[in-house]
């Protein structure tokens, strides 16, 4: 259990620190739950396309 734990929060925890630090989600620009939940998609979608970007980077 304390390998996946610790495998968990340096994967996982590390990607919802990123989604805080760098891309904006500590507040949320609109209201509503929709347009919310709208903001976290998108920021998902932007740390989903990092990460093709840098693996096909590594790639090449």
């Amino acid at each position: 259990g304390k390998m996946l734990y610790r495998k968990r929060s340096q994967t996982i925890e590390r990607s919802f620190a990123d989604a805080k630090q760098l891309h904006g989600l500590r507040y949320c620009r609109f209201r509503g739950r929709e347009h919310v939940q709208e903001q976290a998609l998108l920021t998902a979608a932007c740390q989903n396309m990092k990460k093709i970007a840098n693996h096909l980077a590594r790639l090449a």
